[in-house]
């Protein structure tokens, strides 16, 4: 299918090539906007005409008798000192969506020349331990980032950094060493029995570890065999991934994403890169030795009393720690993965690490001009009161129950609304409709805020909600389905009201969206996309009726409209890893 050219680059190229007429020298590069006056309005005359010490109304008023006009531009006016309004043709907006209409797949988007690849790091649960809410953030994110990227042509590689090495591990293998048979084969358990397993593992070598001196230096020497490779330690570490893979596996499904095995790559994958790393960075005098340690300092980052704060790579002792696996990782992905773009989806808290990490791989030469990295950090996930959000007994809140609690929710709010579905459809658009919910309400938040969790909210049909957005999918299908044997139809021929106009317009600008919000690693910006979208679809289907149109040919014109805005609506959502449920 050919790429469909958005209007938006349309009219840049006219104005590009009116531009370069009246002014052969300048650098010209229109910024427009979309404007409540016109469809369009470009205000970068005003920063050209400086340049060119001109006067920018006479500027702008010698572009418009350049610009070609007819088929894409209807209008184009001088505004105040410099601006320039620009109508659209009704037919230009109508064939434009007929083309996209054409591509069900892309919508006419076409994915990008220079893709390149891009390494993110999400969804990083621990080993033995159970996923809380602080871990949604992190998982919600990355797979949106993630889908958004591949859409734009940008080959993704997951990488899940699961906690699955440390200290604990050496209490938890020395209490099942000592008690054989607590945990059983991973394939014969469920996620919730997994876990299940698992807490009472590490509940009851805690006790153990707390209360008896001699279990905690057997465990601490466990530790050491753990590291040195042991086998009867490793094949038991070996148990507690499998048994936590099917827990994690379990709370990913009910959050509708789809984690590949092979990318759960955790801290223990990197244990033999981590020594030669270390020797690496203190060959090249990157890191030096401080007090037994081997750290890199900064000259920017100080802590107490104007001291440096180090980053440390080796301790005193031997031992590695975070800094090590994460720069063995970076190498990893740069020269195994030949990734040009290192993306981490990690809680805001830790930017200062990463920061130092970074920076110290730029150092080594591990990090380029052509090899970048980005922290995504994100805020905090609140309650109602505005406080990090705990259960009542203030313990964190675990992630299933707050997804299954959602889902409830969801079910209220479907079984309230629905007029045709059976008990067994309203509880399977209840998932999607609660685990959308969630997902949304954190993707319409800039990633770096705090964000309350108010299921209440949530779950609303009024407001910036996902269900508003999959109540207004729902209802185009219901539509669609009234037509029968009417089919949508684009008539170019046909004038379009103003509600039409702004539709139409919107959808178009679909692509342009989608690649702005991946580029900048906005997902929150094709969220307010998406809610204008399903917005300026109401205004239409409030001011223009569709099945009792005037004509046959504005029915079918306005069936159109309705599909090409519910294809754009199910793409858009996808993109970002929620449902769009055919009845509701």
């Amino acid at each position: 299918m050919a790429p469909v050219t958005s209007l938006t680059d349309l009219v840049n190229q006219r104005l590009t090539n009116a531009l370069s007429a009246t002014l052969p020298e300048a650098d010209v590069d229109p910024l427009l906007r979309r404007s409540d006056r016109a469809d369009f309005q470009a205000n970068g005359i005003l920063a050209l005409a400086k340049k060119a010490k001109s006067n920018p109304r006479e500027l702008a008023t010698q572009v418009v008798s350049r610009v070609v006009a007819g088929d894409v531009i209807k209008d184009i006016e001088v505004s105040g000192p410099g601006f320039l309004n620009i109508t659209i043709t009704d037919k230009a907006i109508t064939d434009n969506l007929a083309k996209r209409y054409a591509d069900p797949d892309r919508l006419g988007v076409p994915p990008k020349d220079n893709a390149g690849v891009t390494v993110i790091d999400y969804a990083q649960p621990n080993v033995a331990k159970e996923m809380h809410v602080g871990h949604l953030r992190s998982a919600v994110i990355g797979d949106a980032l993630r889908g958004m990227l591949d859409f734009t042509g940008e080959k993704t590689i997951g990488r899940h950094h699961i906690g699955d090495w440390g200290t604990q591990f050496g209490m938890l293998i020395q209490y099942l060493i000592e008690n054989p048979g607590e945990l059983a084969p991973a394939t014969d358990v469920d996620g919730e029995q997994a876990m299940s397993n698992l807490n009472r593992v590490y509940k009851a070598s805690r006790t153990v570890f707390d209360s008896d001196e001699e279990f905690k230096e057997r465990a601490r020497k466990r530790v050491v065999a753990l590291q040195s490779g042991d086998k009867e330690t490793l094949d038991l570490w070996q148990q507690f991934v499998d048994e936590s893979k099917v827990y994690f596996n379990s709370v990913f499904e009910k959050l509708d994403m789809r984690v590949r095995d092979d990318e759960i790559v955790g801290e223990s994958a990197y244990n033999d890169l981590m020594p030669q790393t270390a020797r690496l960075l203190e060959e090249s005098g990157v890191a030096v030795r401080s007090e037994g340690a081997l750290v890199v300092f900064f000259d920017e980052i100080r802590g107490k009393d104007d001291q440096p704060v180090p980053l440390i790579v080796q301790k005193a002792d031997g031992g590695f720690g975070y800094a090590a696996s994460d720069l063995s990782a970076i190498r990893n992905r740069v020269f195994d993965l030949h990734a040009t773009t290192l993306l981490y989806v990690v809680d805001v808290r830790q930017s200062l690490h990463f920061r130092m990490v970074f920076e110290t791989a730029r150092r080594a030469g591990w990090l380029t001009d052509e090899v970048t990295a980005h922290n995504m950090g994100y805020g905090t996930v609140l309650g109602a009161d505005g406080k990090p959000f705990k259960t009542r007994e203030g313990e964190t809140v675990k992630l299933e129950d707050l997804l299954d609690e959602a889902v409830q929710r969801a079910a209220e709010v479907v079984r309230e609304k629905a007029q045709d579905l059976t008990e067994d459809e309203i509880q399977e658009r209840a998932v999607q409709v609660g685990i959308g919910a969630v997902k949304y309400a954190d993707l319409s938040t800039s990633p770096s805020r705090d964000y309350k969790f108010d299921l209440d909210q949530m779950v609303s049909l009024n407001g910036d909600t996902s269900v508003y957005l999959q109540y207004a999918y729902a209802r185009i299908q219901s539509i669609l389905r009234k037509a029968g044997d009417v089919r949508p139809s684009a008539h170019p021929e046909l004038g379009l009201a103003p509600a039409e106009r702004e539709l139409g317009l919107h959808v178009d600008a679909f692509g342009d969206t989608v690649f702005e919000a991946a580029a900048e690693y906005t997902p929150h910006k094709l969220a307010a996309y998406l809610y204008q979208l399903a917005s300026l679809y109401t205004s239409f289907y409030d001011k223009c009726p569709v099945l009792k149109a005037e004509t046959p040919q504005q029915v079918e014109n306005r069936l159109f409209l309705c599909d090409v805005t519910a294809r754009t609506l199910h793409q858009g959502m996808a993109l970002l890893g929620i449902r769009t449920p055919e009845r509701l």
